[in-house]
């Protein structure tokens, strides 16, 4: 997927604003995607840094292995307001040992290269970034090189005909010249215009 590796610290600081911002009250509401409320969002969220931060060490077991549709609902214990800043911060640094991105790891319970795994973990916290921003009414910029590595993933993934047109669902169009966020978010099934009802 590359050759270099990417920081993933100013996109998972962007994520622990955006859930310190989530409030109450929003945590019943819909997101973007179908499956999850904002609630199940933040559990799918801290369960999938947990299992891309173990992925980076190759400290594969359990976290790594549970398919990500094992739980339709990821439950989120009373502590998360603390315990999600502090395990984004772990896979960060997991990730700027050079040797996460090399050999083979695993997340998901799929046998992957570590750069790889670094891509899509990027992926998920860029997408997964928006969701929570749209959901919760918040303003929205991720870090540039993870918006990049993000879209380009993304585009791969639409492109190639064993993933069916797209790896979260079918692809949304998105009119040409289109913001590159808005073309990530197309590529990853959603409607870069949804919005929350107030």
């Amino acid at each position: 997927m590359t050759d270099t590796t990417l920081d993933l610290g100013p996109q998972t600081r962007v994520i622990a604003r955006l859930a310190e911002g989530v409030r109450e009250e929003h945590m019943a509401g819909p997101t973007p995607c179908p499956d999850y409320t904002v609630r199940g969002m933040l559990g799918h969220v801290l369960g999938l840094t947990v299992a891309f931060r173990d992925a980076a060490r190759k400290d594969l077991g359990g976290t790594t292995d549970t398919a990500p549709d094992a739980a339709a609902v990821p439950e989120l214990g009373p502590g998360w307001r603390e315990e999600l800043p502090k395990i984004l911060d772990e896979l960060a640094e997991a990730w700027r040992d050079p040797r996460a991105w090399t050999g083979m790891t695993r997340a998901g319970g799929v046998d992957l290269p570590g750069a790889v795994a670094a891509a899509v973990a990027t992926d998920e916290l860029v997408i997964h970034g928006w969701d929570l921003a749209r959901a919760t009414g918040q303003d929205y910029t991720p870090d540039p090189a993870a918006l990049q590595t993000s879209h380009d993933f993304l585009l791969a993934a639409a492109n190639d005909p064993s993933r069916g047109g797209g790896i979260f669902g079918p692809v949304f169009t998105v009119p040409d010249g289109a913001p590159l966020l808005d073309r990530a978010v197309g590529l990853s099934g959603r409607n870069p215009d949804w919005r929350r009802e107030h």
